[in-house]
């Protein structure tokens, strides 16, 4: 047996036998004389790799992957537009032919993606109904006007009930030319579905289409209503007491009458 052999042997002995010596100077002598033993049989020798002299270099370890953060879409949306406005500027500040072709190719760029996002867009409302908001309110010729037709018949029968539940208050004066225009349209509208008119004079004057009118005595401000505006139409709902403005101005028949339907049938943002 070799001296370093023979020495290693011993100071494993002496660290069963001998508690108080200390492991960790064992370990270090241990060290310490498997080099010389080392040096002694490979060194001196010349042995090779067949005799476990020569230690196999390690393998090199793949280098980890470095984590870069990905961008949102948001940020890589923003970066091109940061760019697009980067090289028009570009172009219009120093118009060479390479900056307004680079604006130009990047510009068409974006186009094409545009182009690309809006044609899948509108597969999409094809395919899926409850996307494709013109199914509600149809904005093609023919569709629109089959909706029309069924808004207006609708339209109809709330207003052939309308009488029985609410009357119309009509402010107009007497030096105002849109009164004028607008009489003879509340009158018709009245008429046909018989709702009772009261006229009322914010000036004191007559009125040849509403021969019965009253003069105002403070019945605007008691509405809630603006005091200098004329013509003026208000619905009076009978069961509620309370007033529910129509309109100023003048109104076609078509939009009085889809006005005081919407009013009276229909919440807010139903149709939209």
């Amino acid at each position: 047996m070799c001296r370093a052999a023979q020495f290693i042997a011993l100071a494993l002995v002496l660290s069963m036998t001998m508690p108080g010596v200390s492991q960790t100077v064992v370990a270090q002598e241990v060290r310490a004389s498997t080099s010389t033993a080392d040096t002694l049989y490979c060194e001196e020798r010349q042995l090779g790799y067949w005799f476990y002299c020569i230690d196999p270099e390690p393998e090199p370890r793949e280098e980890e992957a470095i984590q870069t953060p990905t961008a949102s879409a948001a940020e890589e949306l923003d970066a091109i537009t940061s760019e697009l406005r980067e090289l028009k500027a570009q172009a219009i500040l120093y118009p060479t032919p390479e900056n307004v072709t680079a604006y130009i190719r990047f510009q068409r760029e974006q186009l094409d993606r545009a182009s690309l996002f809006s044609d899948v867009w509108q597969r999409a409302l094809w395919q899926d109904p409850a996307l494709d908001y013109t199914l509600e309110r149809p904005v093609g010729a023919l569709a629109k006007r089959q909706w029309q037709d069924a808004r207006a018949a609708e339209r109809d029968v709330v207003m052939a009930r309308l009488s029985e539940r609410y009357g119309l208050f009509y402010f107009f004066a007497q030096t105002c030319g849109a009164c004028e225009v607008m009489s003879p349209i509340v009158k018709s509208v009245a008429e046909r579905w018989h709702i009772t008119v009261r006229a009322i004079s914010t000036d004191g004057g007559p009125s040849r289409h509403f021969p019965n009118y009253t003069v105002e005595n403070g019945h605007r401000p008691r509405m809630g209503l603006e005091p200098g505006i004329t013509p003026a139409v208000v619905l009076w709902d009978s069961e509620t007491r309370r007033p529910i403005p129509i309109g100023y101005g003048v109104l076609s028949a078509d939009e009085l009458q889809d006005r005081i339907y919407l009013l009276t049938t229909r919440e807010a943002g139903h149709d939209y």
